[in-house]
């Protein structure tokens, strides 16, 4: 760490997670780097988040203000925010000890990193970790084409870069993190930092894990739409554009899936073959597809078995 640390601010856009708020408010608060800004909006939410605002002790920002949604929330948050380095942490996922001073340290070792992630537990609706995540190297081709996105909590990332990326899209509410750090790989490199530094919780309001709507579902192919029409973008990602339409119709089928529509799934399934059939026969494909089928009725089933558990061995 150099003697001039640099201010680092973090922005949790709260709503109507109150359960879980407190805990991913501390977990920023424990963070053994300084000077830290932590700045928390309570998105309009209509269940019991203003009551644990106005519980909480603690150095930090916090502020109500009617419902605009994710993506605007972050948008004001970091507009507020004085840091060099910006991060954001969603109200139901927290940061291990260490999470920001490695990342700060990741940045100032590699002075062309634009941004910084990390490894990370899933957590239960109690906490409880229920498998640890480990991320992939960045390969910018690999996150457009495959249609992944590295970066989840614990993520950071240069002011000057996000400003010259711009802020989320407020039309996107399934995948605006992943358009974003598409975006944003155009200015520049990621650092991965494999350690476990943060914590995803997975719960059946999350929305990474609750059915979708078939507007959101629809999202993953109008990123990648919309990427190739960036002005700027290297001729070798533009020429990978039908394998990345592929993929992205599959995690729409996915999506489809979860929801329990079968014929839009079936739909976007087509869509896929006319870009890429052998993106749909690959193993990737039946991957995503069984996840959408057995992945919500798996840790459903493994939190009630944790939960019979506890109640056995208090």
């Amino acid at each position: 760490m150099s003697q001039s640390a640099p201010l680092v601010s973090i922005v949790i856009p709260a709503y109507n997670h109150g359960d879980y708020l407190a805990e991913a408010i501390r977990s920023v608060l424990a963070q053994d780097h300084a000077p830290l800004e932590l700045i928390v909006l309570d998105d309009g939410s209509t269940d019991h988040t203003p009551e644990v605002l106005a519980r909480m002790d603690g150095d930090f920002v916090r502020e109500r203000h009617a419902n605009m949604g994710q993506a605007r929330t972050l948008e004001k948050g970091w507009a507020m925010a004085k840091g060099s380095i910006l991060g954001y942490l969603s109200a139901d996922d927290t940061l291990a000890p260490g999470a920001v001073s490695a990342a700060v340290a990741a940045l100032q070792a590699d002075p062309q990193a634009v941004a910084t992630y990390c490894d990370y537990h899933l957590l239960d609706p109690q906490s409880r970790p229920v498998r640890q995540v480990k991320a992939p190297p960045y390969d910018y081709r690999a996150m457009f084409v495959d249609v992944v996105c590295p970066p989840g909590p614990g993520a950071f990332f240069r002011r000057d870069a996000y400003e010259a990326t711009g802020p989320w899209n407020p039309a996107l509410r399934q995948m605006p993190d992943y358009d974003f750090w598409l975006r944003l790989g155009l200015r520049g490199r990621f650092v991965h930092v494999e350690r476990p530094l943060a914590g995803f919780r997975v719960h059946d309001h999350s929305q990474s894990f609750a059915p979708t709507t078939p507007q959101r579902a629809a999202e993953p192919v109008a990123i990648i739409e919309s990427l190739l029409r960036t002005p700027g973008v290297a001729p070798d990602i533009v020429a990978q554009g039908a394998q990345a339409l592929a993929h992205a119709h599959l995690i729409s089928a996915q999506l489809h899936l979860r929801a329990g529509r079968w014929g839009a799934a079936a739909r976007s399934v087509r869509a896929a073959w006319s870009q890429s059939w052998s993106r749909v026969l690959s193993v990737r494909a039946l991957r995503l597809l069984s996840n959408a089928l057995f992945n919500r009725a798996g840790h459903r089933l493994l939190w009630v078995l944790r939960s019979g558990l506890s109640a056995r061995n208090p």
